[in-house]
Protein backbone atom coordinates (compact mmCIF):
# COMPACT_ATOMS: atom_id res chain seq x y z
CA UNK A 1 0.00 0.00 0.00
CA UNK A 2 1.78 3.13 -1.01
CA UNK A 3 1.57 6.48 1.46
CA UNK A 4 -1.00 8.96 1.04
CA UNK A 5 0.52 12.55 0.14
CA UNK A 6 -0.65 15.82 0.34
CA UNK A 7 -0.92 17.71 -3.20
CA UNK A 8 2.60 18.74 -4.46
CA UNK A 9 4.36 16.92 -1.73
CA UNK A 10 7.12 15.21 -4.59
CA UNK A 11 8.82 16.46 -7.01
CA UNK A 12 10.86 14.32 -9.39
CA UNK A 13 14.98 16.67 -9.90
CA UNK A 14 16.73 14.12 -12.69
CA UNK A 15 19.39 14.56 -14.94
CA UNK A 16 22.16 11.90 -16.64
CA UNK A 17 25.11 11.39 -14.82
CA UNK A 18 27.60 14.27 -14.00
CA UNK A 19 24.61 16.64 -14.98
CA UNK A 20 24.71 17.95 -11.11
CA UNK A 21 20.82 16.74 -9.87
CA UNK A 22 22.10 15.73 -6.63
CA UNK A 23 24.43 19.12 -6.32
CA UNK A 24 21.20 20.84 -7.01
CA UNK A 25 19.35 18.74 -4.46
CA UNK A 26 21.36 19.04 -1.85
CA UNK A 27 21.35 22.77 -2.41
CA UNK A 28 17.51 22.97 -2.24
CA UNK A 29 17.85 21.05 1.31
CA UNK A 30 20.64 23.60 2.56
CA UNK A 31 18.02 26.31 1.91
CA UNK A 32 15.06 24.81 3.27
CA UNK A 33 16.27 22.37 5.47
CA UNK A 34 12.91 22.34 7.89
CA UNK A 35 10.77 21.99 4.75
CA UNK A 36 12.41 19.61 1.56
CA UNK A 37 14.30 16.32 2.26
CA UNK A 38 15.71 14.35 -0.60
CA UNK A 39 14.04 10.46 -0.78
CA UNK A 40 16.97 8.05 -0.08
CA UNK A 41 17.40 5.69 -2.63
CA UNK A 42 18.10 1.97 -2.08
CA UNK A 43 20.45 0.33 -4.00
CA UNK A 44 22.91 -3.04 -4.50
CA UNK A 45 25.81 -0.93 -5.63
CA UNK A 46 28.66 -1.20 -3.28
CA UNK A 47 29.47 2.16 -1.15
CA UNK A 48 32.03 4.93 -2.18
CA UNK A 49 34.60 6.42 -0.48
CA UNK A 50 32.61 8.40 2.57
CA UNK A 51 29.45 7.11 1.41
CA UNK A 52 26.91 6.53 5.00
CA UNK A 53 24.18 3.72 4.61
CA UNK A 54 20.71 5.15 5.74
CA UNK A 55 22.21 9.32 4.24
CA UNK A 56 23.43 8.58 0.69
CA UNK A 57 21.89 5.00 0.19
CA UNK A 58 20.11 2.65 1.11
CA UNK A 59 23.03 -0.05 0.35
CA UNK A 60 21.57 -3.97 0.59
CA UNK A 61 22.75 -7.18 -0.83
CA UNK A 62 21.15 -8.26 -4.03
CA UNK A 63 19.34 -11.10 -2.23
CA UNK A 64 18.03 -8.94 0.57
CA UNK A 65 17.05 -6.10 -2.11
CA UNK A 66 14.95 -8.57 -3.83
CA UNK A 67 13.77 -10.18 -1.19
CA UNK A 68 12.37 -6.27 -0.17
CA UNK A 69 10.89 -6.08 -3.17
CA UNK A 70 8.69 -9.21 -3.01
CA UNK A 71 7.77 -7.94 0.47
CA UNK A 72 6.52 -4.69 -1.06
CA UNK A 73 9.02 -2.42 0.88
CA UNK A 74 10.68 -1.09 -2.68
CA UNK A 75 8.09 0.04 -4.44
CA UNK A 76 9.02 0.78 -8.01
CA UNK A 77 12.76 -0.62 -8.77
CA UNK A 78 15.16 -0.42 -11.70
CA UNK A 79 17.69 -2.82 -13.05
CA UNK A 80 21.04 -1.37 -14.70
CA UNK A 81 22.26 -3.81 -16.63
CA UNK A 82 25.23 -2.91 -17.75
CA UNK A 83 26.24 -2.22 -13.81
CA UNK A 84 24.43 -5.24 -13.00
CA UNK A 85 23.28 -2.75 -9.99
CA UNK A 86 19.29 -2.48 -9.01
CA UNK A 87 17.68 0.87 -7.76
CA UNK A 88 14.55 1.70 -6.09
CA UNK A 89 11.99 3.69 -3.43
CA UNK A 90 12.56 2.19 0.21
CA UNK A 91 8.92 2.86 1.40
CA UNK A 92 10.12 3.23 4.63
CA UNK A 93 11.93 6.10 3.59
CA UNK A 94 8.97 7.91 1.59
CA UNK A 95 6.30 6.78 4.26
CA UNK A 96 8.53 8.33 6.52
CA UNK A 97 9.31 11.88 5.14
CA UNK A 98 5.68 12.47 3.86
CA UNK A 99 4.04 11.59 7.23
CA UNK A 100 6.35 14.75 8.79
CA UNK A 101 5.14 16.79 5.91
CA UNK A 102 8.38 17.49 3.95
CA UNK A 103 8.54 18.22 0.52
CA UNK A 104 10.22 14.97 -0.31
CA UNK A 105 12.67 15.18 -3.72
CA UNK A 106 13.44 12.66 -5.69
CA UNK A 107 16.60 11.79 -7.51
CA UNK A 108 15.03 9.34 -10.16
CA UNK A 109 15.59 7.15 -13.23
CA UNK A 110 12.95 7.26 -15.83
CA UNK A 111 10.59 4.64 -14.45
CA UNK A 112 10.85 6.26 -10.92
CA UNK A 113 9.49 9.59 -12.96
CA UNK A 114 6.93 7.80 -14.49
CA UNK A 115 5.85 6.48 -10.85
CA UNK A 116 5.80 9.55 -9.03
CA UNK A 117 3.56 11.30 -11.63
CA UNK A 118 1.34 8.95 -12.14
CA UNK A 119 1.05 8.30 -8.24
CA UNK A 120 1.93 11.38 -7.05
CA UNK A 121 1.32 13.80 -9.72
CA UNK A 122 4.80 14.99 -9.12
CA UNK A 123 6.00 18.20 -11.17
CA UNK A 124 9.00 16.25 -12.88
CA UNK A 125 12.69 18.49 -13.58
CA UNK A 126 15.40 17.30 -16.24
CA UNK A 127 18.57 18.52 -15.50
CA UNK A 128 21.21 18.84 -18.23
CA UNK A 129 24.79 19.47 -18.47
CA UNK A 130 25.53 22.69 -20.11
CA UNK A 131 27.86 20.59 -22.67
CA UNK A 132 28.27 16.73 -22.77
CA UNK A 133 31.58 16.99 -23.10
CA UNK A 134 31.20 18.07 -19.70
CA UNK A 135 30.40 14.74 -18.01
CA UNK A 136 33.68 12.84 -17.88
CA UNK A 137 35.18 15.28 -15.96
CA UNK A 138 32.36 15.97 -13.34
CA UNK A 139 32.41 12.00 -13.22
CA UNK A 140 36.29 12.00 -12.58
CA UNK A 141 35.68 15.42 -9.76
CA UNK A 142 33.22 13.26 -8.63
CA UNK A 143 34.74 10.05 -7.81
CA UNK A 144 38.49 10.10 -8.73
CA UNK A 145 38.95 6.33 -8.36
CA UNK A 146 36.36 5.58 -11.09
CA UNK A 147 38.00 3.41 -14.01
CA UNK A 148 38.42 4.70 -17.47
CA UNK A 149 36.25 1.52 -18.80
CA UNK A 150 33.41 2.59 -15.98
CA UNK A 151 33.30 6.78 -16.71
CA UNK A 152 33.38 5.27 -20.45
CA UNK A 153 30.19 3.28 -19.84
CA UNK A 154 28.05 5.90 -17.67
CA UNK A 155 29.24 8.66 -20.36
CA UNK A 156 27.38 6.33 -22.77
CA UNK A 157 24.14 6.00 -20.43
CA UNK A 158 23.89 9.63 -19.94
CA UNK A 159 23.92 10.14 -24.23
CA UNK A 160 21.28 7.93 -23.81
CA UNK A 161 19.15 9.48 -21.20
CA UNK A 162 19.82 13.02 -22.80
CA UNK A 163 18.75 11.28 -26.22
CA UNK A 164 15.22 8.87 -24.69
CA UNK A 165 14.29 10.08 -21.19
CA UNK A 166 13.80 13.65 -21.85
CA UNK A 167 10.67 13.96 -23.45
CA UNK A 168 9.25 12.26 -20.03
CA UNK A 169 9.39 15.70 -18.15
CA UNK A 170 7.89 18.34 -17.30
CA UNK A 171 10.72 21.35 -17.41
CA UNK A 172 14.40 21.11 -18.35
CA UNK A 173 16.83 23.24 -16.64
CA UNK A 174 20.58 23.36 -18.35
CA UNK A 175 23.31 23.44 -15.45
CA UNK A 176 26.54 24.61 -17.25
CA UNK A 177 30.07 24.75 -15.28
CA UNK A 178 30.11 27.89 -13.03
CA UNK A 179 26.12 28.15 -13.49
CA UNK A 180 24.54 26.40 -10.21
CA UNK A 181 23.35 29.21 -8.82
CA UNK A 182 21.37 29.76 -11.29
CA UNK A 183 20.87 26.05 -11.61
CA UNK A 184 19.57 26.36 -7.85
CA UNK A 185 17.43 28.94 -8.28
CA UNK A 186 15.46 27.96 -11.75
CA UNK A 187 14.33 24.87 -10.22
CA UNK A 188 13.37 26.71 -6.94
CA UNK A 189 11.13 29.44 -9.25
CA UNK A 190 9.80 26.04 -11.06
CA UNK A 191 8.69 24.89 -7.73
CA UNK A 192 6.83 28.10 -6.38
CA UNK A 193 5.03 28.09 -9.79
CA UNK A 194 3.89 25.03 -9.53
CA UNK A 195 2.44 25.07 -5.95
CA UNK A 196 5.19 23.48 -3.65
CA UNK A 197 5.20 25.31 -0.20
CA UNK A 198 9.01 26.64 -0.22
Amino acid sequence: MLPKAEPKQIVVISGPTGSGESTITNEIIRRYPRKVARLVTATTRVPRKGEQNGIDYYFFRKEDFLAKEKADELVETTYIKNRDTYYGTYLPDLQGKLDADYIVIANTDVVGTKFYKQHYDATTIFIMPGNMDEVPDRLKKRNPEMSEDDINKRFDNAKKEMAEERPFYDYEVVNADGKLEESVEEVITIMKKEGYNV
